[in-house]
This record gives structure tokens, C-alpha cells and sequence, in this order.
């Protein structure tokens, strides 16, 4: 098989490449390619010869780029020829900013030579502008997302009690100084004793409030709308000066008595109330905020009463109003604060949930439904957690039938009769999960004494409508207790799991039991 001959190929003689170019140039596109080739190669010439400082200018369309980038902000053409050299780009609130460094003579960058220039700014409206500057000093930082969802209702009425409160302060403090005698120009000697007498008293009376301690924490809502109360009791008690001026000074003494205790409640339970609203470690700025927002509403309501002042409005009526609108927004701000503890209030409502319907409450229906009327001042309820021996037992027999039936826990549930009440003793080895357990223990008794009442009840209405063969049962309590402590037994355990779903913190109880703590017998013996 013979081997292929190469492919020769024919080479043009310049003749011939010359004769080709000169029928190419007649046409018009052969002259364009020509033109275009020729500027490309003396263009790339140029940048190779020229040192780096020296370049050409970038064409407009390049330039065009420059102002137009995102990333690098570069907003000005002195940075492509001047010695400033873009470092980096920042945004701050919305306004963005170009730094750049200054270059020596030998290429390297001049030590502290950053400056930053103003890249970019929004223009938002005026309206706009005003309310971003009102919401940083009303509203913490990162909200919504930084607080909870009940934290916007509670600081609404919280504006609405302070103004109404800046607002009586005009009227009570016109008073006091028309009682004290200013307006009558007694001497500026009495006026000053009236009045730090006055300021006297109330210090006093401070200090022992101070005495409820843990009670702050206990009914921190209970005790927040108690010292509201106070607050508009220590009002009209000021306004009243104005009846009797001869009795200023003990009548003003115990106005400021009731005004500093109100004053030492609303101090103690702020910073529990903030601490719920708060998401993270952000304490700090939640109250610094929410006092803020007191401040302005107590001078709008100050600036209104000073104009409502000088028409010499009807004491009377102006008190009336005020107060109303006062109490009001101070039961609704009470109200709309959510607790993840449980205090007896919220535990009360968490187990008569469970024990009528099986469910344990979330924590917006445990809190709305909470009482916040039982002061401290007042009685106990029907259940007594913590009580002496003497209170729960008169008849040492009632104590020896039911005590076998706690041998195993740490506390003795019981029913005084005479007394009308449900007592829950504990033991000296109980902890904080026994007085949980005998807590419920005893709303589960009550339950089940409640339920035999109003059987009992209906018995004894039958009977009067003729039915004389159904006779009322005495109360067996001994029967009610061991049916109480099975109960307990198989559904303690679910009320726990339940609560812990709906978020209920039940480690951190808040039922201020009592300090009594009985001795089991064995180590009395």
C-alpha cells in the first residue's frame, strides 16, 4: 500500500495578498475590520508602555459602572486618578459609607489616613423621619422581636394611668399649697415645717411597707393595683385639704403615707414585670423605655391639667373623672401582664381548669382569669397552705384517722368544718415539689367536698318539696380524704405534664406557704 502524499498547500506570493487587500478595500465592512484592528493593537501598546499611575482614562461607559456599583459605592471619578484608594463600604441604619485610604509616593498606604465618606442616604419622608426618632426612645431595640406580644397592650395603659396621674398631681399639689397657706402668705417658716413634715410621714410609712418582701413577688399583680389604689386614696385625701385647711398637716401626713407606700409597690414589682417582657438579656432596655413612655404621658397629662386648671374646673368632678380613668388603666395594665410562675391566684385557676375540664390553661387564659382583688390585708381563701396544727386540728381524733394516709408524703391535707376552710400541713422534710403536690392535693379536696355540698343541698331541696324519704348524710371526711388520695395518686403526674406544655414554670412556684412544719411522730417518739 503505497504512503499518502502530503497535502501541499499553496502559499499566496505577496502579489497576490496585496491584490486581495486592494479588491477587499472597496468594500466598506474590509475597511471597518482594518480601522478596528489597527486601534486595538495601539491601544493595547499604550498600556503596555504607560507606568500604573499613569493610565488612560476609562472610557465614560466604565465610569458609568463605577457610579453605578453596589458593592464598592464608589460614587466619585476622583478615586480612579487621585492618590485615595477604596477600602471597604458600610451600612448604618440605612446610610452607607465609603472608606478610603491615601497612597505615598512609593505606592504604600499613610498611616491613619482612613476617611469615611457618605455614600448613600435614604430620603424617607418627614413624618417618617419623626417617627423613627420618637419609636428609638419609646421602643426597645429590635422590636417586636425583642419583647413579647403583651408587652404593647400593657405599655398602653401604663401612658393612660400616668397621664391621668400627671394630671391629678396639678390639682392635688394646688391644693396642698392653697391648704398649707401660700395663698394666704403664712409664713414661709410654717410653710416649710407643714411641708417636710409632711415628706416625713411619708418616708416613714415607706419603710414599713418595705416589710412585705417576698410578697412582691408572691402577688406582684395583687400588690400593683393595691398601691394604685393607695395612690388615688392619698389623692382625695389631698383634695380634701382643701375642705379643711386647719387640718392640713395630719391629713396631708397620711395622704404621703398612702402615696410612698403605692410608690415602694410600684418600685418592688417593675422589674419582675419587665423581666416578662424581655426575650433576651435586654432587662435594661425594656425599662428604660417603659419608664420613658411613663415620663411623656405623665407631662402630657401635666401640660393638659395646667390648661384645664385655669377655668377653675369643679374639684369634685374633675377627681371623679380622673380617678375612674386612673383605676381603669391601672386594672387593664395589671391585667395584660402574662406571668409564666404560678402564684396561688394563677395555680387556683390552672387546677379548677384541670379538675372541670382536663385541660390546663396557656398562660393568656391562666393570667386574664387570675384574681388581682385578694390583697394581702384580706383573709385567707378556703385553702390554708402551711397552717399551724392548731388552726388545721381541734379534735385529735380527725388528726389520727387521716394521718396513716400520708405516711409516704411530706405534707396532711384536712377539712375543718367549723372553719369552713381546707388546711394543708407540711412536713419538716417538704420541698418545694411537696408543696406543689399538697397544694393540688388540696384544691382536689375541696373539690370533692364542694360537689358533696351541693349534692346535699339539692337533697335538702327535695326534701322540702315533699320528698321526705331522702335524709342528708353526715360529711364523711375520712372517706373524702381517701378518695382525695387516689385522685391525687393517678393525676398529679398529668396536671404537671399538661402545665409544662402550656409553659408553666412549676419549679419556680410562687405559693408562699406558711412557716409552720410539723415533726413526723416516729422522731418525736
Amino acid at each position: 500500500m503505497a504512503a499518502p502524499h502530503p497535502i501541499k498547500l499553496k502559499q499566496s506570493s505577496p502579489k497576490s495578498a496585496a491584490h486581495t487587500l486592494t479588491s477587499t478595500t472597496s468594500s466598506s465592512s474590509a475597511h471597518d475590520a482594518r480601522l478596528l484592528v489597527r486601534e486595538t493593537l495601539r491601544i493595547s501598546a499604550n498600556l503596555a508602555s504607560s507606568p500604573p499611575d499613569s493610565a488612560p482614562h476609562p472610557p465614560s461607559s466604565y465610569s458609568t459602572l463605577l457610579h453605578s456599583s453596589d458593592n464598592l459605592g464608589l460614587l466619585q471619578d476622583d478615586f480612579v486618578n487621585s492618590s485615595l484608594r477604596f477600602i471597604c463600604c458600610e451600612e448604618i441604619d440605612g446610610r452607607r459609607w465609603n472608606y478610603v485610604a491615601e497612597k505615598d509616593a512609593s505606592g504604600s498606604f499613610k498611616k491613619g489616613s482612613i476617611h469615611a465618606r457618605l455614600s448613600y442616604t435614604p430620603q424617607a419622608p418627614p413624618i417618617e423621619e419623626l417617627m423613627s426618632f420618637v419609636r428609638s426612645y419609646v421602643l426597645p431595640e429590635g422590636f417586636p422581636d425583642s419583647v413579647t406580644p403583651s408587652y404593647v397592650p400593657y405599655m398602653t395603659w401604663r401612658a393612660l394611668k400616668h397621664f391621668f396621674g400627671g394630671a391629678m398631681g396639678v390639682f392635688t399639689t394646688q391644693t396642698l399649697l392653697s391648704s398649707v397657706g401660700v395663698s394666704r402668705r403664712a409664713t414661709p417658716g410654717a410653710v416649710a415645717i407643714n411641708w417636710i413634715l409632711k415628706d416625713g410621714a411619708g418616708r416613714v410609712g415607706k419603710m414599713l411597707f418595705a416589710r412585705q418582701g417576698k410578697k412582691f413577688d408572691y402577688d406582684l399583680k395583687q400588690l400593683r393595683f393595691a398601691g394604685d389604689l393607695l395612690m388615688e386614696v392619698g389623692a382625695a385625701v389631698e383634695l380634701a385639704t382643701s375642705a379643711v385647711p386647719h387640718l392640713f398637716l395630719p391629713l396631708a401626713c397620711a395622704a404621703n403615707v398612702a402615696k410612698n407606700v403605692a410608690a415602694v409597690t410600684s418600685t418592688s414589682t417593675r422589674t419582675p414585670i419587665y423581666k416578662a417582657f424581655a426575650k433576651g438579656e435586654n432587662i435594661g432596655d425594656v425599662t428604660a423605655k417603659g419608664e420613658c413612655v411613663g415620663n411623656i404621658a405623665d407631662l402630657l397629662g401635666t401640660g393638659l391639667s395646667i390648661m384645664i386648671s385655669k377655668r377653675n374646673p369643679s374639684l369634685v368632678a374633675t377627681f371623679a373623672l380622673l380617678s375612674c380613668g386612673y383605676v381603669l388603666s391601672s386594672y387593664q395594665e395589671v391585667k395584660s401582664v402574662v406571668l409564666h410562675t404560678l402564684n396561688r391566684a394563677r395555680f387556683t385557676v390552672a387546677v379548677d381548669s384541670f379538675l372541670k375540664t382536663g385541660r390546663v390553661p396557656s398562660l393568656q387564659e391562666g393570667n386574664m382569669n387570675e384574681n388581682i382583688f385578694s390583697f394581702p390585708w384580706l383573709k385567707d381563701g378556703p385553702i390554708v397552705l402551711g397552717p399551724s396544727f392548731r388552726d388545721a386540728f381541734q379534735d385529735p381524733g380527725a388528726y389520727l384517722a387521716i394521718e396513716p394516709l400520708f405516711k409516704k408524703e411530706r405534707y396532711i391535707v384536712t377539712y375543718n368544718s367549723s372553719k369552713g376552710k381546707i388546711y394543708a400541713l407540711l412536713k419538716d422534710q417538704a420541698k418545694s415539689e411537696d408543696i406543689l403536690k399538697a397544694a393540688f392535693h388540696a384544691h382536689m379536696l375541696l373539690h370533692f367536698i364542694q360537689e358533696s355540698n351541693k349534692s346535699h343541698l339539692s337533697a335538702r331541696k327535695q326534701s322540702e318539696y315533699g320528698y321526705s324519704d331522702i335524709v342528708s348524710p353526715t360529711t364523711d371526711l375520712e372517706a373524702h380524704v381517701v378518695e382525695s388520695c387516689k385522685m391525687v395518686s393517678a393525676s398529679y403526674g398529668i396536671f404537671k405534664s399538661k402545665a409544662a406544655e402550656q409553659g408553666w414554670k412549676m419549679s419556680e412556684s410562687l405559693l408562699n406557704p406558711g412557716r409552720a412544719r410539723v415533726h413526723a411522730s416516729d422522731k418525736l417518739a
